[in-house]
């Protein structure tokens, strides 16, 4: 009830007949004043006129009256310049911390935005206001399409941003652990950050020249040269495997060599995993990344087209995962480079946050832009979020609109907070029969 108190207030739906005070007195809403999304009252400088007399000052907003006690506004500073307390049920008089009662207002919602709420809090429909969707006109889908991207890319950036500020500002390191992460592609992510997290890229840095002793390394950290990381199954074949015990033997040196401890190998997961996304197949790819020295950051900052980010990134497996996915088991020989669609999602993932994370940080617009212009070039993501909008009608032209939609899914759609979503806004106010006083 408190959220669609704030919706109906934030947006003046309020009834023809005059409004008036829990004591009797007329009140004219001048100005609701600017929402708060901190601490604080719910809406700071709203003009207000109670009794004739105008007021300007702070309005707070609860489903009861008794919730200004139980938050503890009536002894908090924060409060003291409240001019009105907005409620559903006015159950008790209020009070500041200097004693002064504060005038309530009963806030009356319209019967057809409760009926509306009510359909898009207990729909299973999925998205909920899919009814709306095809009625809508360009601006608005546009509009709030472009809101969502620069919401989404700004909460990438922060993540970004958080790696950078404990890493001391090392840049470098940040995009590493933000690419390690993308090459999990979901399932393995946030083992592949902790991995990222623990890699001694010090000790990488020293043997960057030799390939297979990058490959030891990457693969010895994430525990995938002890012999339990192997099934059952398979363990007598990778324990003869000559080249595991080769990539074993070389990484007990260099564990010993720079004080490593490996990462647990429980921390993989492969159940309903595509055999290309084998954490094996992912951090020898890395390993050649590294090797190559295509894809430091300092080269994504230089490169401003998409194709230059592809040709930056791509990277194969060594030879000896051309007829393998794990250790001991031989399969069909066929050659294990990123694809293209996988190369997009990690310039999708990586290097578009990253690049727009740099340029908050160092206010410059036209790196921001430059991100926001790759995404725009890169074809949309096909996944189960797209596919949904796509069938109410919403297509996805690139991928900026892919990832306006998954901003839309993740942060409205799946908390079902319909009253921040402007689809949610429209889908209320349609068949509205009276509207605001302006």
């Amino acid at each position: 009830m408190e959220k669609l108190l704030h919706y109906v207030w934030k947006h003046k739906i309020f009834p023809l007949a005059p409004l008036r005070t829990c004591s009797g007195e007329d009140i004219e809403v001048i100005d609701t004043g600017l929402p708060n999304t901190n601490a604080g009252p719910d809406f700071f400088n709203a003009k207000i006129k109670i009794g004739g007399t105008m007021w300007v000052g702070n309005v707070e907003i609860h489903g009861t009256a008794s919730d200004w006690y139980r938050h503890g506004h009536e002894s908090d500073p924060a409060y003291r310049n409240v001019v009105l307390h907005v409620v559903a049920t006015c159950d008790t008089d209020v009070t500041v911390s200097d004693g002064k009662t504060i005038p309530q207002l009963i806030l009356p919602i319209p019967d057809h935005i409760r009926k509306q709420y009510d359909t898009l809090c207990t729909t299973e429909n999925s998205p909920r206001c899919l009814d709306v969707i095809p009625l809508l006109d360009d601006m608005t889908v546009h509009g709030w399409m472009s809101a969502l991207l620069c919401e989404r890319l700004a909460a990438r950036a922060a993540k970004v941003t958080e790696r950078m500020k404990v890493l001391n500002g090392d840049w470098e390191t940040a995009f590493f652990i933000t690419l390690a992460r993308n090459f999990g592609f979901g399932l393995n992510g946030d083992a592949f950050e902790t991995w990222a997290r623990h890699m001694p890229l010090h000790a990488a840095a020293k043997h960057r020249d030799n390939l297979f002793q990058l490959e030891a390394l990457f693969l010895g950290q994430a525990g995938l040269l002890e012999p339990e990381a192997v099934p059952c199954s398979l363990r007598r074949e990778a324990m003869e495997d000559p080249y595991f015990s080769q990539l074993s033997s070389e990484y007990r040196y260099l564990a010993h060599k720079f004080s490593l401890t490996p990462l647990s190998c429980h921390e993989w997961k492969y159940l309903r995993l595509r055999p290309q996304n084998f954490p094996h197949i992912r951090l020898s790819q890395l390993a050649q990344l590294y090797f190559r020295q295509t894809a430091p950051f300092s080269r994504i900052l230089e490169t401003t087209d998409t194709e230059g980010l592809r040709t930056c990134l791509q990277c194969s497996a060594t030879t000896y995962w051309e007829t393998h996915y794990i250790f001991g088991c031989p399969g069909p020989q066929s050659e294990k480079r990123l694809s293209r669609g996988s190369l997009d999602l990690i310039v999708i993932n990586t290097a578009a946050p990253v690049l727009y994370a740099y340029g908050l940080q160092h206010n410059n617009e036209k790196l921001c832009e430059r991100a926001m212009g790759w995404l725009e070039e890169l074809k949309a993501e096909n996944n189960r979020i797209t596919r949904q909008w796509q069938a109410c009608g919403l297509e996805a032209r690139n991928a900026a609109d892919s990832q306006a939609l998954i901003q839309l899914q993740q942060a409205y759609c799946d908390p079902k907070d319909c009253l921040r979503c402007r689809f949610g806004f429209e889908y209320l106010k349609r068949n509205h029969t009276y509207f605001t006083r302006k």
